[in-house]
């Protein structure tokens, strides 16, 4: 993989909090319950074996995905920002033309993103067409249900 992996200063530490999370605590204990399914006996019809291999590919593959976006990070303080237009880290307060509802949403990193708490991918389809829009403009975003239509009214960098 190459390029920067933009993230947020609190997504960056998440990062490493499930990092030390997997090295320290789930890596032995795969090792352990691999250990203990081997004591049972024959390998080749050892179904707490093959889940317990299984486990520690995947605890393995995250645990160099991890340290590849750690080392490629772009940590993007959002309070450092001074732009008018929507960038990464912005909270964007949007209007939806056709609800007549307010929502807002922060545009965050790939692995930060959680729409029930209004963060959203900056790759995504709502994020991408965010950007580089002002206070007041119409942004029209095509989503799976159609096109929606919102006006930009607000945007902070905190």
């Amino acid at each position: 993989m190459s390029g920067s992996v933009p993230m947020t200063e609190e997504g960056h530490q998440c990062l490493q909090e499930e990092l030390k999370q997997l090295i320290r605590v789930e890596r032995p204990k795969v090792v352990q319950d691999i250990a203990e399914a081997r004591s049972h006996g024959d390998l080749s019809e050892n179904a707490e074996y093959d889940a317990a291999k299984d486990r520690q590919g995947f605890v393995e593959g995250r645990i160099k995905e991890l340290n590849d976006k750690i080392a490629r990070a772009q940590v993007i303080n959002p309070a450092e920002i001074n732009s008018e237009k929507i960038v990464f880290g912005a909270k964007v307060t949007l209007f939806d033309i056709d609800t007549e509802k307010e929502v807002s949403y922060q545009i965050v990193g790939e692995d930060e993103a959680d729409i029930k708490i209004g963060k959203i991918s900056i790759t995504s389809p709502v994020g991408k067409a965010l950007i580089g829009h002002l206070v007041d403009e119409e942004v029209k975003i095509n989503v799976p249900s159609g096109v929606r239509v919102y006006e930009v009214t607000g945007i902070e960098y905190n």
